[in-house]
Parts: structure tokens; C-alpha cells; sequence
């Protein structure tokens, strides 16, 4: 097991470069095997998410290799169409590969998928939308067997606007037959660079980011080229640790407009944040007032993976927030780690109240999940004294190189073996 070694209480300068989205990258790889042809995504981050969907697509029988920050991916001779339990049970995203294998073999094989424990996530709206496209499914010790002769489109409206679901259908729906339309669909940004991957492949996709999505059925994928989209969750979680730190830093590689709730909020307690193209300018001199009040939301609210980053900035900043879980359930593991590091927090439900304190002090704290991870790695950084953060495993599921890029930025900080 591997943690930080953290030394608090400096600001930050500099630059850093954000990776491609994790949550755009993992369907990219699950859409990889509707093709027999080569699939190349470049900038595709090393982070154990990626890696550990990769060894989904090597053991259905796809090469792949790395070649720099470029991903090869043959998927000619996959013939499997069994996802393997262990690997399931480590990746939430892996339910993703149920659309894609459907769409591929007529047939998927799969155990109910692992990734943090943030409270319920069921899969019933997945398996719901693949029922709607003539897909057959049984449920039997703890997998999840589909099995189809020939999907066919359907109108199919979600009871919530879920992500995965949203995508989920769409890998499915891109090779099936007729015109398949999902209401209430997500709008995530990283749905929108789906349809974008698909459609260069060949499908005939539109409506992303939008409640209706339109796929008509297509026979046949070819290969392709991509560069994904700028990771959102990681491009605020620098933005937060240079309002908590104090200092300033240009965020490159950032689409701006996909965390606009975030940025209007940080200018809103007094940082001076700048847009140009695709970097983001921040600034702060170490003054923060109150957040007064956030409710994650699907997007374009708040998002729900910045919560935790965002209640450690809460916790040094005037005044008093309130901030609401909507989408989780069990996503504040990281708030009694933040008291012991001198936070003042209350939890209620699905409210969080948050009475700001002058700063946090070191303490030796336990990273429960991925974004709790960074939040209590910021804290570590914005406080008084020394501190460690345990259990990186969790962050390193969604960040790639985290320490280095933070000490790149100033801050004090290693990673060692316990």
C-alpha cells in the first residue's frame, strides 16, 4: 500500500496539463470492440480505471498497446464474450461492456460491477434500456448473462437520466436494427465525445448533450483516430487546490465551459479566474468567503465528483456552506477524516454543514474512495504541519501522476510504501 507524505501550508504557481476524461475514455474503450479494425486513442491517461478496462479487452481476446500516451487497440480476433468476475468487481465502467459485447458476439456474460463505494448504483436501468432492444436477460449468482439474436431500435425513455445507461444504449443501439431513441438522457460532455468517437467510426448518432439522443442502426464499424476530451473532475480538483493554497496557475488542456458551475462558484468566494482557449488562468490571494450553498446535480449542475474537493474548500473558507449529495448516497467518507484534521462538519443526511475554520492542521488520514482521496490530499496541502494520506489506490483509479503534477505546482509532497 502506498501513501503520501504531505508538507502543508505553501501556494501553489506554475502550470499543469490536464489528462484526457477518465469518464470519456472508459466507454471509448468498451465502443473499441464494436470494430475489427485497428482503434488508436492518443493522450489516453495510464490511470488503474483504464488499465484495469484494457485487461477487459485483452482477455476477450483484443491486443493493445501503449505507445507513449498513444493506445492501440485490435480487437480482429476477440472472441470471448465473458467478462471475467475478478476484473468486474474492480471497475464500476465495466457494466459498459455489456452494450458493446452485445452488439458484437449477440451475447455478453458479465459479474455486477465493483469501483468505489459511494453508496447504491444499480444497473437496473442498463438492463432495462438493453430489454427494450430485444436483448434477454438472467440474473443468476451475482452475474448478469444477455443474450440476443437481433437488436432491434426501440423508443426507450429513462426513468432518471443516468450516465452509464445513456451510454450503455447507445453502444448497443449503434449496430442494432432501425432507429432507436433514449428520453431522458444524461448530457454529460463525455456522452457527447461518444457520439463523436462512434460517428468517425461510421454510426449515426445525434442529440448528445441534449434530453433525446438518436441512433440509427448501422451494419458495420471501421476503425478510427481520436484524442478524447479534457478531464473535467481533474481540471477542477486544481482549480480548488489553488483556492484553498492561495497562489496562481494556468490550467492547460481545459474545456472551461464543461465546469462553469465550478468556476462560477470559485470567482463567486474571490478568485480571479481567466478563460483563453483551452487554458484557465486562476488566482487567488488567499482570501476565501462563504460557498453558501451547493447541490450536485446532473450536468450541467455541479458535479457530483467535485463534491468532495469542494467541501474541503468549504471547510477554510468564511462563513458557513451548506452542500447537498443529491446523487450518492454514502458520499461523505471523506468528511471525518477532514474533522480529524480540525474541519468543523456536520452531516445530516444527504447535507453536509460546513462552518468554515482560519485553517486545518496535519493528521494522518485514510482516502476512502477516489475523490475523497483528493480532497483529503488538498487539505493536506492547504494546512498547518504534516500529514499523511493513505490508500492510494483510490486516487490513482482517476488520477494519473497526481503527486507530480501537484509538486510541479509548489506543493510539498511524495508518495512512499508502507
Amino acid at each position: 500500500m502506498d501513501k503520501f507524505i504531505i508538507e502543508g501550508g505553501r501556494q501553489l504557481a506554475g502550470e499543469v496539463e490536464i489528462q484526457s476524461a477518465k469518464n470519456a475514455v472508459l466507454p471509448l474503450l468498451a465502443a473499441s470492440i464494436l470494430t475489427d479494425e485497428r482503434v488508436i486513442i492518443h493522450k489516453c491517461p495510464r490511470i488503474m480505471d483504464v488499465l484495469n478496462m484494457i485487461q477487459i479487452l485483452n482477455e476477450l481476446g483484443c491486443r493493445t498497446d501503449f505507445d507513449g500516451e498513444t493506445l492501440i487497440i485490435d480487437s480482429a480476433d476477440a472472441a470471448n464474450h465473458e467478462i471475467p468476475s475478478a476484473l468486474a468487481k474492480e471497475l464500476r465502467s465495466s457494466v459498459f461492456m455489456l452494450g458493446s459485447v452485445i452488439a458484437r458476439f449477440g451475447r455478453a456474460r458479465i459479474a455486477y460491477p465493483g469501483g468505489c463505494d459511494i453508496g447504491l448504483r444499480p444497473v437496473d436501468l442498463h438492463l432495462k434500456g438493453l430489454k427494450s432492444l430485444n436483448v434477454n436477460i438472467a440474473e443468476e449468482g451475482g452475474y448478469i448473462n444477455c443474450n440476443c439474436g437481433k437488436l432491434i431500435g426501440a423508443d426507450i425513455l429513462l426513468d432518471c437520466p443516468s450516465v452509464g445507461a445513456t451510454e450503455n444504449i447507445i453502444l448497443a443501439a449503434v449496430k442494432g436494427e432501425g432507429r432507436t431513441l433514449i428520453r431522458n438522457a444524461a448530457k454529460e460532455p463525455e456522452i457527447c465525445d461518444l457520439q463523436s468517437f462512434l460517428n468517425k467510426m461510421g454510426a449515426k448518432i445525434s442529440g448528445a448533450g441534449t434530453s433525446t439522443v438518436s441512433i440509427e442502426g448501422v451494419r458495420r464499424l471501421h476503425g478510427v483516430e481520436y484524442t478524447p476530451i479534457p478531464d473535467r473532475i481533474e481540471a477542477g480538483t486544481f482549480l480548488i487546490a489553488v483556492a484553498m493554497c492561495g497562489g496562481e496557475a494556468e490550467i492547460c488542456r481545459a474545456a472551461a465551459d464543461n465546469i462553469a458551475a465550478l468556476i462560477h462558484k470559485l470567482r463567486e468566494i474571490s478568485c480571479k479566474i481567466t478563460v483563453k482557449n483551452d487554458k484557465i488562468y486562476i488566482k487567488n490571494g488567499g482570501t476565501r468567503r462563504s460557498l453558501r450553498m451547493i447541490e450536485t446535480m446532473p450536468y450541467p449542475g455541479f458535479p457530483t465528483d467535485l463534491q468532495a474537493p469542494v467541501t474541503a474548500l468549504a471547510c477554510i473558507s468564511e462563513g458557513s456552506t451548506v452542500i447537498v449529495e443529491n446523487l450518492f448516497e454514502t458520499r461523505y467518507k471523506h468528511v471525518p477524516e477532514l474533522i480529524r484534521m480540525g474541519a468543523d462538519i456536520t452531516v445530516r443526511g444527504r447535507a453536509a454543514f460546513v462552518r468554515g475554520v482560519p485553517r486545518l492542521h496535519g493528521a494522518d488520514v485514510v482516502a476512502g474512495d477516489l475523490r475523497g482521496g483528493a480532497a483529503l490530499t488538498l487539505a493536506a496541502i492547504s494546512a498547518e504541519g504534516m500529514s499523511s494520506v493513505t490508500d492510494l489506490s483510490h486516487i490513482d483509479r482517476g488520477y494519473s501522476g497526481f503527486e507530480y503534477k501537484l509538486a510541479s505546482l509548489g506543493a510539498k509532497i511524495r508518495r512512499i510504501r508502507v
